[in-house]
């Protein structure tokens, strides 16, 4: 096969493509990482692959953060008007520190949910809806969502890289896009290793319904297995992340009903009256993975597969954005330029705009989680003695917003500050 002015020449048998940029993983990271690019510069050649078959995704019964930079970009991505209907406002965030049995616990930190007027530093948003909504965009833009495949292997030579699919086909691109997840099999077949640590918990997740309204209200609860999240969703529902030790996680997943919402009454509390689970629970390894590279060579990482942190910020999605933003800027840049947008030296731009702050995060939930996920008693004075600090000083607590909302900070991709390539 021969490459030319994204003109495809085939000179072989057999199922083969030439490509600008191949996505694999069609999750919103990879999806809103193929329209960016495809919005910015329509002329490139676009695909996603993705090893699910296609009715997988609606199945998906989780809800995620999303920050206010983030939805800003979704904006500009003529995606947001789609998840808007579904998507609950966070108008304010409680923390508060105490043990399971304790029948108190004391708030201390609040946080009001606005940046600006009338614009909540972040939204839940169900899963479903974020996807299909990203998905509609990879129509109306013409990139194709190839089901059913994964990438088995890759080998990059010159000006293309050659990626062998799992039914035997190849597809040639310029530039090989992984977001196939934390445990990505491309990130290893591109060797590149990670700094991995297991915390020796799971997140339990699953939906609740209660009695009274939330109001918006988001609440975390640090409890000495770890944090205890209940986030807001639209109508009397809550979305939540329980964090208990794995082999404790696993029993509670697998208990019956009657057990499961008894445990779940005892941390949730009774402030929004009865409960009764209205989705299923599922558990997940908790751990943090930091790839020591976000590329090479006509590759780059992007998502759970270049980080995987804690939850206790409720900001690995939005990492994920944030890292869409600066590889959508970095490629369609470059293609402006009449540059090679697979280039390493063009990629690396993108690596040092995000490995920093990747790196920062994943630290700060490292420390967070340690500090937080246990009940030894000096420590547990220092830490809410450094609570109600925070709670005295409106200015720290509107940098804290800031920072979690992304909405602060010079050098920011443009598509998170809600503008365009």
């Amino acid at each position: 096969m021969i490459y030319m002015d994204h003109v495809i020449f085939s000179s072989v048998a057999g199922v083969s493509q030439m490509l600008d940029m191949l996505v694999v993983g069609g999750g919103y990271v990879g999806l809103s990482a193929a329209v960016a690019v495809k919005q910015s510069a329509p002329h490139l050649k676009v695909e996603v692959i993705e090893a699910a078959p296609d009715h997988v995704w609606q199945k998906d019964e989780r809800a995620s953060a999303i920050i206010a930079a983030a939805i800003r970009m979704l904006e500009v991505l003529d995606v947001w008007n789609d998840i808007a209907p579904e998507a609950q406002p966070i108008n304010r965030m409680i923390v508060t520190d105490s043990r399971t049995s304790d029948p108190v616990r004391p708030v201390f930190l609040t946080f009001d949910g606005e940046v600006e007027e009338g614009q909540p530093f972040a939204h839940m948003v169900p899963n479903v809806a974020m996807v299909r909504a990203l998905r509609a965009a990879c129509e109306r833009l013409g990139i194709t969502i190839r089901h059913g495949l994964s990438a088995t292997a890759f080998n990059t030579t010159g000006a293309r890289t050659t990626v062998t699919l799992s039914d035997a086909s190849t597809i040639d691109t310029r530039l090989l896009v992984a977001c196939d997840g934390v445990r990505s099999r491309l990130r290893d077949m591109a060797g590149i290793k990670t700094v991995t640590w297991d915390y020796g918990q799971a997140g339990i997740v699953t939906t609740v319904a209660h009695e009274r309204p939330h109001e918006g209200v988001a609440e975390e609860h640090f409890l000495p297995s770890g944090p205890f999240a209940i986030l807001p969703l639209t109508g009397n529902r809550s979305s939540l992340v329980w964090t208990e030790r794995k082999d404790e996680a696993e029993n509670l997943v697998a208990s019956d009903d009657l057990v499961f919402e008894a445990e779940l009454q005892r941390r949730f509390g009774h402030k929004l009256g009865e409960i009764t689970v209205a989705g299923s629970r599922k558990s997940f390894p908790l751990g943090l993975t930091l790839s020591r590279s976000f590329v090479a060579p006509r590759f780059a990482l992007a998502g759970d597969a270049a980080h995987g942190i804690h939850p206790i910020s409720g900001q690995g999605l939005n990492l994920g954005f944030k890292d869409v933003a600066a590889l959508a800027e970095t490629v369609v840049e470059a293609d402006r330029l009449g540059l090679d947008i697979g280039a390493l030296n063009v990629l690396e731009r993108y690596q040092s705009w995000r490995r920093f702050d990747t790196f920062r995060m994943g630290v700060t939930t490292d420390v967070l989680n340690r500090l937080f996920s246990n009940d030894i008693t000096p420590i547990r004075i220092a830490r809410d003695f450094g609570l109600g600090l925070v709670e005295r000083l409106p200015g720290l607590k509107s940098y804290f917003i800031d920072q979690a909302s992304g909405t602060s900070g010079e050098g920011r991709p443009k598509l998170l500050a809600g503008e365009t390539i």
